[in-house]
């Protein structure tokens, strides 16, 4: 149980940091911002569904497709890290910008079903560097015994949690902004983009360091 917990505690701030629920979910509700609140919550319910399958796919079967393809993790980490560093990065910089494109995508396509998995599942909440994180911790699972058990425990209930928070936060988005004021919610936004940059250049520079230690 205590194996558990430390994995579970370890796996959720990992994945809760990358996923950024309160500052994705801002960003979702200017994209959908002509859906009534009914509607934003059955959207919310199928982006939590959807993004749980993702961290879940990732968390057990990404270490093995990165071994057919010959890809370490340091280049998962490396290349994930840079992708979120360069969206976070356009965020800081041109935040109209890249929420109006985003809306525009989310404009063209046509039910909730079509737009809940592309874009606002992949890219917007779990994208790449969520990839990345879930696929880098699934690969440090031990593979017997109670460990292993745990393990998988932990980090599958780590996981759930922070599809929930994603539900409850999309949910209740624009009741929440409506609360704190335009203003203060672009404010909470930009800092979300910049702890998001922080998180990619994190990932990017310990892809590099384990490259290098494996040069050693």
């Amino acid at each position: 149980m205590s194996a558990s917990l430390q994995t579970y505690v370890l796996a959720l701030s990992a994945l809760f940091s990358i996923v950024n629920p309160l500052g994705s979910a801002f960003i979702v509700s200017t994209v959908i911002a002509g859906r009534a609140h009914a509607e934003r919550v059955q959207l919310a319910g199928k982006i939590a569904f959807y993004s749980l399958i993702v961290m879940l796919v990732a968390l057990w079967g990404g270490a093995y497709v990165l071994s057919f393809f010959g890809i370490s993790l340091s280049a998962l980490r490396i290349s994930g890290g840079l992708v979120v560093a360069i969206n976070a990065w356009s965020l800081l910089q041109a935040p109209e910008t890249t929420e109006a494109r985003k809306q525009q995508q989310a404009a063209e396509a046509e039910g909730i079903d079509a737009v809940a998995f592309f874009p606002l599942t992949i890219p917007f909440t779990t994208g790449p560097g969520t990839i990345a994180v879930a696929i880098t911790l699934g690969s440090n699972r031990p593979y017997a015994g109670e460990e292993a058990l745990g393990f998988v425990l932990g980090v599958s209930a780590a996981a759930l949690t922070v599809a929930a928070i994603v539900w409850l936060t999309y949910s209740f988005a624009d009741r929440i902004e409506a609360m704190l004021g335009r203003s203060k919610a672009q404010v909470v936004s930009r800092l979300a983009a910049f702890l998001l940059l922080c998180v990619g250049t994190q990932i990017a520079l310990s892809g590099v360091a384990d490259f290098v230690r494996s040069l050693r």
